[in-house]
């Protein structure tokens, strides 16, 4: 918040036609941050933006690739764009039919994509890019196997497609490293980063990828621009997010207590399997899995009237993320433990009455 004050009290926005330093410097920062080689940032302003950048450079780098596949399940925005890879009708349907050229398959089913890209190299339309969540957050907080997102990797190699990663709501330490791809090793050719970026100050979104996917647009830079997108304000909030996360080492916190809070939650749900299904996470991304929709909301709501905010899944609802802020104390955690004992006994108490 100091970082964007000062900076206000200097530029608020700025122009498109001038040089901004803060700009510069944080591209040189998440340069040097993100893994392998990813080196040119975009930026923009929500997660959608810069998934929609991400999808204009995989086209860009090779047109006569066309097909883009995605992940059931998987949310990448609302945009026309972003919508089109994302996997659920409800939000599809009633805008009518999606921009061509997208496939979708199941997540963690590397069969399928296998089959997939097959398929479409024996039509001519040929795979540009995948596009995946290294783990699905508003599809449940789905986990992929360790061999997953690395055969992914090896398959966008041999058939000379793009891997796309949206660390949306996954990047900047939430489960346990900077970024949830070096849980498995893979280096993506374009990183997609909003959220937890702007530090909870400002909005901003960043598409980091490789020289060689950027070197499309060398020749035309404003092929595809954003008015406000990298404003100073954003990256004053942004450059001062990465100081604090790499100073007060949250990622290596983030695991710390991700691992506390998955047992004590699990504590909590013991003996109320008929209500929670699942509690499942990596680092501080976590999520409680429950019998039914109506079970999810009865324990969201006792919880938010007791002062434990979570958070429901646009596609699963029988999921509730836990997403505390990485700085979450024990003492914290232990309420969170004890009130959602308190929620579970209540709610099996409720249903031993109307079964009665």
């Amino acid at each position: 918040m100091g970082a964007v004050r000062a900076q206000l009290e200097r530029q608020a926005l700025h122009s498109q036609d001038l040089l901004d330093p803060l700009r510069a410097m944080l591209a040189k920062a998440l340069a040097m941050l993100t893994p392998g080689n990813l080196k040119y940032s975009f930026f923009s302003n929500s997660g959608t933006e810069s998934v929609e950048a991400a999808l204009k450079l995989a086209r860009a780098y090779d047109p006569l690739k066309p097909t883009i596949v995605v992940a059931t399940r998987g949310f990448h925005g609302k945009s026309f764009g972003s919508l089109s890879a994302s996997g659920k009708s409800t939000f599809r349907t009633p805008f009518g039919a999606m921009l061509p050229g997208f496939k979708h398959v199941p997540f963690n089913d590397v069969l399928a994509l296998v089959d997939i890209f097959n398929a479409c190299r024996m039509t001519g339309d040929d795979v540009g890019a995948v596009l995946l969540e290294p783990i699905q957050g508003e599809g449940g907080v789905n986990i992929p196997s360790d061999d997953y997102l690395p055969a992914v990797r090896r398959l966008c190699d041999e058939f000379g497609a793009l891997l796309i990663l949206d660390e949306v709501q996954t990047g900047m330490g939430r489960t346990g490293t900077m970024f949830a791809c070096e849980h498995y090793g893979v280096v993506p050719d374009i990183l997609c980063l909003a959220k937890a970026l702007g530090g909870g100050v400002m909005p901003i979104g960043a598409t980091v990828a490789t020289e060689a996917v950027f070197s499309r647009l060398f020749g035309n830079p404003f092929l595809h621009t954003t008015t406000f997108g990298g404003n100073p304000l954003a990256c004053a909030a942004a450059l001062a997010t990465i100081d604090v996360i790499i100073d007060e080492r949250l990622p290596e916190r983030a695991a710390e207590m991700g691992e506390y809070m998955l047992a004590g939650m699990r504590a909590a749900a013991r003996g109320h399997e008929d209500i929670v299904v699942d509690v499942r996470g990596k680092g501080l991304l976590m999520a409680l899995e429950f019998t039914s929709d109506a079970a999810g909301f009865a324990a969201s709501k006792y919880l938010f009237d007791r002062g434990v905010l979570v958070a429901g899944t646009l596609v699963n609802a029988r999921t509730v993320r836990v997403e505390p802020p990485l700085t979450i104390e024990r003492a914290q955690a232990d309420r969170v433990f004890a009130i959602l004992e308190d929620a579970l006994d209540a709610m099996a108490r409720e249903n031993a009455v109307l079964t009665a």
